[in-house]
């Protein structure tokens, strides 16, 4: 009897300390699984952030690589403009390069021509100066001696020269006339207009059909006066009739008619000099 108790006794033991290491066993196992559980929902959680990062870091080099293209299609463009700009620059440094040899040749075309201009008005004074001191104070109230232009103009009375309604040349013209031909020999570089000028009363007469005639006719004989009498070159000289279409003054009183019948000696330089000039100017390259 004794023996069996000691054995129940040794049996409930076992169970008693089996029950007591599986129940350790159970706690040991539920602590471990709120563990891993735990770690489990950690990993999750961290799992579901880093996919969500992921996410937003795709999105940010999606965005990064758009404007990459839009910064490649800026600096394209900016090269495509430097390019041009350093194109038109490098033309725009020839066209000013021109443009200054153009200006150059400009002025010294300009500059050679205020000194032909300076020389003729120089020569101009001198032969008027030379002329008015060589006519005596009674020429001087027939003879009027001016510079207009450029050009020099004597002109002299219609009575001095000639008779009234005549062509011929009075006598006491001759000493006038060979003083202005001596200063038209002096000055060998310039040519010389004779024009007659009349008013407006008509005239009829033998080889004098009207004011045309008579101007024309004046004028011729001055210019055989000087070349016959007193050695002009012919070929400077030239001969013109203005009629009465070139008064100076009114022609109501017998003053002004008297004014306006004249003859006028023009002293011009000689074109070619400066057509010469006009021929050498500086042609414009971008015509």
């Amino acid at each position: 009897m004794k023996r069996k108790i000691l054995m129940l006794s040794l049996v409930a033991g076992c169970l008693l300390l089996t029950s007591c290491a599986s129940k350790k066993e159970l706690v040991n196992l539920q602590n471990e699984n709120k563990t891993l559980n735990s770690s489990y929902q950690d990993a999750k959680e961290q799992l579901a952030s880093s996919r969500t990062r992921v996410t937003s870091l795709e999105d940010q080099l999606a965005q990064e690589r758009k404007n990459n293209q839009v910064l490649r299609s800026a600096y394209d463009a900016l090269q495509g403009s430097l390019d041009k700009s350093l194109q038109s620059n490098n033309q725009t440094s020839v066209n000013i390069a021109k443009l200054v040899d153009e200006i150059n040749a400009s002025n010294a075309f300009i500059k050679r021509l205020v000194e032909a201009k300076t020389k003729s008005d120089s020569l101009n004074m001198a032969l008027t100066n030379k002329l008015t001191r060589s006519l005596s104070t009674n020429e001087l109230k027939e003879v009027d001696v001016q510079v207009l232009k450029g050009v020099v103009y004597v002109s002299l009375a219609d009575n001095m020269l000639y008779k009234s309604g005549s062509y011929e040349i009075n006598d006491r013209a001759a000493e006038t006339l060979s003083k202005i031909a001596k200063i038209i020999k002096d000055y060998s570089d310039y040519d010389v207009l004779v024009e007659g000028n009349t008013d407006n009363i008509p005239i009829s007469r033998a080889n004098i059909r009207n004011n045309w005639d008579l101007s024309t006719l004046r004028a011729s004989s001055v210019v055989q006066c000087l070349q016959n009498k007193y050695g002009v070159d012919p070929q400077k000289l030239t001969a013109a009739g203005r009629g009465e279409y070139n008064p100076i003054t009114s022609n109501d009183t017998e003053v002004g008619k008297q004014r306006n019948r004249r003859t006028q000696i023009i002293i011009t330089p000689k074109l070619d000099q400066f057509m010469d000039l006009i021929d050498k100017a500086p042609e414009n390259q971008n015509k």
